[in-house]
């Protein structure tokens, strides 16, 4: 009779065991889904940004002599081309020469009115002063000088003037020139063919188009992985007390938060972006601009950071990446796999000192938590000091203006390993709810305390 009452149950258990493997089973390939796509567009996203900065590098903008001599050469030009002679230059100019003629007829004067010593010396000077009037020179200047202007200002003096001027710019800009040319040239060639774009400005608007369309993307995937995570939550809220449902619960709910750790390891976590924004330079009443030059770009996830600190070739380095290799990523994962040995394993494996270490002890080796303040920490102490640092970059001194930006931000793969250390934490807590109890040692009582 009782045979026929547990067989109903049990095959109930079971059933209901499979329905939930099912449905947590669909929650756990969404959030598998939703984890690989948040790291495939999380490294696009990076790669997109890495381009980006490259090809406004400060090396390649305002630190290129190359860019400099084009861009003043390009205000000279158009000055030479475009030079024309007003009325007032005209005035000016004519006051000038009119200048320079009467100081030379006044030089030419006292050198001849000086003692002379010979007679062929003293025939000129009498000759001079005989047939000669000063005034009259004097008189004559504005006549010659605006004969002169005439002269200069026709067509073919003009034409003539910015050919020399032309040709001296030409000389100067075959002079001046820098080691980077070609490589920029090169390098902007490949960008531009990448992202089928044949200018800077087409360059910059489809990043900018790409970048907006990704980061609306990489934190839809980011919630909707905690949307699974969080529904199944709820799951273990609804069926707590269903002892016989615990240990599929709990199995599942590991292999949701290796997703987590995973996803959290390999994915974009902070960003450091600091530029100068606009930069804007008076030159004969021309601006000469560079935009979106970047100072420094660096875009990071925790297995980014590690595998850099691995490749330095400092020890020292080497050793903080090991470290954080092992307490950060191997430690955690061997935390959850002891966790899952320890309700999922018969009793022996279940509480073996290795297994019921790693499920309880192990904690305060795991560094995850650590890691969480630590970025947060590094965010704020480097976002601190570069606005620090740039807002000494602005300035405004009526020929030079210079506007800098930081866009350095905490990414989704942050939020989302915040999300496993939280995840971790109560997953702990439910272990220690649903734990197997130790097996009780027998007592050995003394011959001497046994009752009679």
């Amino acid at each position: 009779m009782t045979n026929h009452i547990q067989q109903p149950a049990k095959r109930k258990t079971t059933v209901a065991n499979i329905l939930l493997i099912v449905g947590l089973g669909i929650l756990l390939c969404g959030e598998s889904y939703f984890g690989y796509r948040l790291h495939t567009i999380s490294a696009e996203q990076e790669q997109i940004k890495e381009d980006y900065s490259v090809v406004n590098s400060i090396t390649f903008g305002i630190f290129s002599v190359d860019q400099w001599r084009e861009k003043i050469s390009a205000v000279v030009g158009r000055q030479v081309n475009g030079f024309s002679m007003t009325a007032k230059h005209k005035a000016a100019l004519q006051e000038q020469v009119e200048s320079q003629l009467n100081g030379l007829i006044n030089k030419t004067v006292a050198q001849i009115n000086k003692p002379q010593k010979g007679l062929g010396a003293k025939l000129k000077k009498l000759a001079f002063n005989s047939f000669v009037d000063e005034d009259e020179l004097h008189a004559m200047v504005p006549t010659f000088s605006k004969t002169i202007i005439t002269k200069i200002n026709s067509p073919a003096s003009r034409k003539r003037l910015k050919e020399i001027a032309t040709s001296k710019m030409d000389q100067l800009e075959d002079q001046t020139y820098d080691k980077t040319e070609i490589a920029k040239n090169a390098m902007t060639q490949q960008m531009f063919a990448r992202y089928n774009v044949s200018n800077n400005a087409d360059f910059d608007k489809t990043i900018k188009n790409k970048v907006s369309a990704i980061e609306k993307l990489t934190y839809n995937y980011a919630y909707a992985m905690l949307g699974c995570v969080l529904l199944a939550l709820v799951l273990w809220l609804i069926l707590r007390r269903k002892t016989q449902l615990q240990t599929t619960l709990f199995i599942m709910s590991l292999l949701f938060a290796f997703v987590l750790l995973a996803s959290s390891i390999t994915t974009t976590i902070i960003e450091v972006d600091a530029r100068i924004q606009t930069l804007n330079f008076k030159l004969l009443d021309e601006n000469i601009a560079f935009s979106n030059q970047v100072l420094f770009f660096q875009s990071k996830s925790i297995m980014g950071i590690i595998e850099t600190l691995i490749k330095q070739p400092k020890p020292d380095s080497i050793m903080v990446g090991a470290l954080m290799m092992i307490f950060v990523i191997i430690l955690p994962a061997l935390r959850l796999l002891g966790k899952g040995l320890h309700v999922w394993g018969n009793d022996r494996l279940a509480e073996s000192k290795v297994v019921r270490y790693l499920a309880f002890e192990s904690g305060k080796w795991d560094m995850a938590d650590v890691m969480v303040v630590g970025v947060a920490m590094t965010y704020i102490g480097l976002n601190g000091i570069l606005k620090s640092q740039l807002s000494n970059l602005n300035m405004d001194t009526g020929p030079l203006k210079t506007v800098t930006e930081n866009n350095s931000s905490l990414q989704p793969g942050y939020l989302i390993f915040v999300a496993y250390v939280i995840f971790a934490m109560v997953l702990s807590y439910i272990l220690k709810r649903i734990a197997k109890p130790h097996e009780k040692e027998p007592q050995v009582l003394d011959e001497e305390n046994v009752p009679t």
